[in-house]
């Protein structure tokens, strides 16, 4: 397997007698989309600002395209874009400024191609000259993403990118992001979006008080992990429910009037559907449902990983 693009060892953050991060290991590859989940307070934004340069680990080793964040922190700092949670440009610029003046902290001059080029995609060429103050909040989040990319950097690190963001726009970045991957960014992802992550993400890494509980494909979690749901809406409720659906593990819904049951994955329907004809139940409507990384990651959460509790 080629060198990762960021690989982390034994990384350990404690401030003072708070564990932020529990010796993390993980590495991200070139090219891909890594989604890094976990609950708030994880240790996901800790583990961002180490590798970023912002915050200095306790101990363990963090490097990006084979040199020490630390050690060589001038070339480290040059290879990664960062998007943060926070708002954090002068108000007083326009967009136009901002990314300008962005540009000159990594020693670069923006080409005015490339400047057109990120307008156009965050949807920001009508706010060109306006000053940032003026903007809305879905307007400064876009701001911070152009920020991240204007040195053009080969590994974008995306901490809650669209919060606040609404949903066309949402798409529109998730687009973007896709051509970026597609030019060869590699991208680190953190959303409580979740179905964000579903749609752009290739592997999920989950972190949990400041652990990484997993690291796997996103389709083979989804295919390993999650099962699917069986509704089935009856025209006239139930009072009770049939012992052989019982066995089953079906259970009744909306006041008897519909039944429901999940099947592990690699199940089948059948013998619940096959059940439900036998006792002529009056159907009205049939529909499954796929689980998606929601379900999966509220059960690796709730499943014993978090020590007792969601």
């Amino acid at each position: 397997m080629p060198e990762p693009v960021v690989r982390l060892r034994s990384l350990t953050k404690r401030y003072g007698d708070f564990l932020a991060l529990d010796r993390v290991d993980l590495d991200v590859q070139a090219g891909e989309i890594l989604g890094l989940l976990g609950p708030n307070g994880a240790g996901k934004t800790t583990l961002i600002s180490i590798v970023a340069g912002i915050v200095r680990a306790t101990s363990g080793e963090a490097s990006v395209l084979g040199r020490d964040v630390v050690a060589d922190y001038r070339f480290t700092r040059r290879a990664i874009g960062l998007v943060p949670q926070e708002i954090n440009f002068d108000p007083f610029f326009t967009v136009e400024e901002t990314l300008r003046i962005q540009a000159g902290y990594f020693g670069v001059r923006l080409p005015d191609e490339r400047l057109e080029e990120i307008l156009e995609a965050l949807d920001l060429g009508g706010k060109r000259h306006a000053n940032t103050r003026s903007l809305s909040g879905g307007m400064k989040r876009r701001l911070l993403i152009g920020k991240a990319l204007v040195h053009v950097p080969r590994i974008l690190f995306l901490d809650e990118p669209t919060a606040g963001v609404d949903v066309k726009l949402r798409q529109a970045l998730w687009a973007y992001v896709r051509r970026l991957q597609g030019r060869g960014t590699t991208i680190v992802l953190t959303t409580h979006y979740l179905e964000e992550a579903e749609e752009l993400a290739d592997r999920v890494a989950v972190i949990d008080k400041g652990r990484i509980l997993l690291v796997e494909e996103k389709q083979r979690l989804l295919e390993r992990q999650a099962g699917k749901t069986l509704r089935i809406t009856l025209t006239a409720p139930l009072a009770t429910l049939p012992a052989r659906l019982a066995a089953l593990g079906a259970r009744l819904e909306a006041g008897g009037g519909a039944l429901a049951v999940e099947v592990l994955p690699g199940g089948s329907f059948g013998p619940m559907l096959e059940a439900v004809a036998e006792a002529g139940l009056p159907v009205g409507d049939v529909e499954t449902r796929r689980a998606t990384l929601e379900d999966v990651f509220v059960s690796i959460l709730g499943g014993g990983a978090r020590g007792g509790g969601a």
